[in-house]
């Protein structure tokens, strides 16, 4: 399945991502992609949701595959083509929160995500709002997005009650 999904993500980065100005994204996928090491790496011992499928054999490889392709493919696309008025970017953002549910969802409901540890879908809701709300920020304003984002995940690990001794 997530063969799939991340081969529909590269063939839609072909088509509609901003490839001309990757240099532009770059930063912001490394972004997005350190997001994801930082919860696989702080969270190894006490994962908040787990990855399955039939090819892919690990959680790891998957979100590594994942990082790799879907989030470069969706920064490229939600950025390269951000709107400039607050309402079409209103809906962008919906369009786009949308899209990643609407994927979780169907893995879910095919048991190809479980979650653990008081997570579940309705937080899932609320990360990827906060993951698209913060990605234009991280493009305009970096440092802005990382001190946001600390906050965030200092905030979830209090949430969930991870401890320094959950952690590898």
């Amino acid at each position: 399945m997530y063969i799939f999904i991340n081969a529909l993500y590269v063939i839609a980065g072909i088509i509609w991502g901003d490839w001309r100005n990757w240099k532009q994204y770059y930063s912001t996928i490394l972004f997005f992609i350190i997001g994801d090491f930082l919860h696989n790496f702080l969270l190894y011992q006490k994962s908040m949701w787990i990855f399955h499928d039939l090819i892919l054999p690990k959680h790891t490889i998957i979100s590594l595959v994942q990082m790799v392709f879907s989030y470069s493919a969706t920064t490229l696309i939600y950025l390269g083509r951000f709107p400039n008025s607050l309402g079409k970017q209103s809906l962008w953002y919906l369009l786009w929160c949308g899209m990643y549910l609407l994927i979780e969802y169907i893995n879910y409901k095919l048991k190809f995500i479980t979650y653990h540890h008081g997570w579940n879908f309705g937080w899932s809701v609320i990360f990827t709002g906060i993951i698209f709300f913060i990605l234009p920020i991280h493009q305009k304003r970096p440092l802005l997005a990382w001190f946001v984002s600390i906050i965030i995940v200092l905030s979830l690990l209090g949430i969930f009650n991870v401890k320094i001794s959950d952690m590898k």
